[in-house]
């Protein structure tokens, strides 16, 4: 009886595992997480829509063929509730991931792998030109953070900023 279990076992594993080779090779989305451990984040936490929130604008846009965020270096508080209001006003879609520096870089050689996998994270956003977006975050950690557009070629073009949390 524990032999037939062990074979079960082993069907479903090699069941599962052709249908993830099967996904990414028809083109199926991977789902992906800008963060290490899905409810972990280095940069601290989900904003709280209930409390009160400083809001800073971060405007997204090329220039030639550099790519950059404006502001590019962000002050904040430990504890303080930062509404990010994203806008995408240059010429291709953009993100913002908002992470360590050690997880930006190990993200953006995934995305170099999977060019269009979708966010789907409170720490980051992705924008088409033309469109707005919004995260809602509290920084509950002292240190140097990043945000980073991960699509691939566009962190190397500049597109890299830093939030400072005293």
């Amino acid at each position: 009886m524990v032999q037939r279990a062990h074979i079960v076992a082993a069907a479903g594993i090699l069941v599962t595992s052709a249908a993830a080779i099967f996904a990414t090779e028809i083109g199926m989305p991977i789902p992906a997480f800008a963060h290490e451990d899905r409810g972990h984040f280095s940069a601290g936490e989900p904003g709280d829509p209930k409390k009160p929130a400083r809001t800073i604008k971060v405007i997204m846009r090329e220039d030639g063929k550099k790519m950059a965020f404006d502001p590019a270096r962000i002050t904040v508080r430990k504890g303080e509730q930062i509404r990010f209001v994203l806008e995408n006003d240059g010429t291709d879609d953009h993100e913002f991931v908002l992470a360590s520096a050690v997880e930006n870089r190990k993200h953006a050689e995934l995305m170099k792998k999977f060019p269009d996998m979708e966010h789907d994270d409170p720490n980051a956003k992705r924008l088409a030109v033309g469109e707005n977006g919004e995260i809602l975050w509290r920084f509950t950690k002292v240190g140097t953070f990043e945000f980073a557009c991960l699509i691939p070629g566009h962190r190397e073009a500049g597109m890299v900023g830093k939030v400072i949390v005293k």
